[in-house]
């Protein structure tokens, strides 16, 4: 069982990187980011919940995100735990509990929608899906973009609600992709871009876990990757961010970084989960450099 000592620990132990073989620093190349120096907390699938002393390792989160000084943060998904097939009466004190964590944290929490966090997407009273996501964290829709120190981060909405046993699949729908075209239309080419996604858009993790020929199912990864990637073909796409594993990946691929940012709650609250720990990801990019 997961004790609350070892909870507390963990995270202090994964300030820069989640889990031991990642606490070296990584560094390389990425053209076109001399825009000066972004430095950011990348957190991802907190699960809050109230239960087993977690709103204390919630705070402690907070207070060491804090201690990296960063120059904003952002938040990958699954906020809260269990929201899906909840009602708001139901997730409203995991949600109390969360806002406490992201308030508690300094300057500016960008946050992405994750599939825990779509509360009431598919109740089992039939009710309609709700808009906490939206209503608590003050934001007119779940995909958004903004600028930071001359970086464009683009904020995408992955979870596609579905019917069957899956509930819901990663997928960007028609009417973001029309967003995303008209909103590359008004990004220089040259700009330096970072992509957040909570449904991973390029992971390792299945053909690491069941063997190089498998893949992940619908509902872990994005469907329509290939898609959305292309659309960034032609501009500077530095960095991916991405959850949802709760396991650390780093990858390469075509002058883009993909980081898959393990969990705050590591297995859920109870332990590292494939030798990811508790904890962040602290990044900075300089010059031409993701570390």
């Amino acid at each position: 069982m997961f004790n609350r000592r070892t909870l507390l620990g963990g995270l202090g132990a994964g300030v820069v990187s989640l889990a031991t073989p990642w606490s070296r620093k990584l560094s390389w190349a990425a053209a076109g980011a001399a825009k000066g120096q972004l430095r950011f907390a990348f957190f991802t699938d907190v699960h809050a919940r109230t239960e087993w002393g977690t709103p204390v390792a919630m705070a402690k989160a907070a207070r060491t995100i804090n201690a990296q000084k960063p120059d904003l943060v952002i938040a990958g998904g699954d906020l809260i735990t269990d929201g899906f097939t909840s009602l708001p009466e139901q997730v409203a004190p995991r949600w109390d509990v969360y806002m406490k964590m992201h308030n508690a944290i300094d300057g500016d929490v960008h946050a992405t929608i994750g599939n825990h966090d779509l509360v009431a997407a598919n109740p089992a009273d039939g009710s309609k899906p709700s808009a906490e996501f939206r209503n608590r964290l003050k934001l007119d829709r779940t995909f958004y973009t903004f600028d930071a120190m001359g970086y464009r981060v683009f904020v995408l909405d992955s979870i596609n609600v579905i019917h069957g046993k899956l509930h819901y699949q990663g997928l960007i729908d028609l009417s973001q992709m029309e967003w995303l075209r008209e909103e590359l239309l008004k990004t220089p080419k040259e700009m330096p871009i970072v992509m957040v996604s909570h449904i991973p858009l390029l992971t390792a993790f299945y053909g690491a876990t069941r063997g190089a020929l498998e893949g992940g199912k619908p509902n872990r990864v994005m469907v329509n990757n290939r898609g959305v990637l292309n659309l960034f073909r032609d501009h500077n796409l530095l960095l991916v961010l991405q959850g949802h594993l709760h396991a650390q990946e780093i990858i390469r691929w075509r002058k883009t970084t993909f980081i898959t940012g393990g969990a705050v709650c590591a297995k859920w609250w109870r332990g590292p989960w494939y030798s990811t720990e508790e904890g962040f990801n602290a990044i900075t990019l300089k010059e031409n450099h993701v570390d």
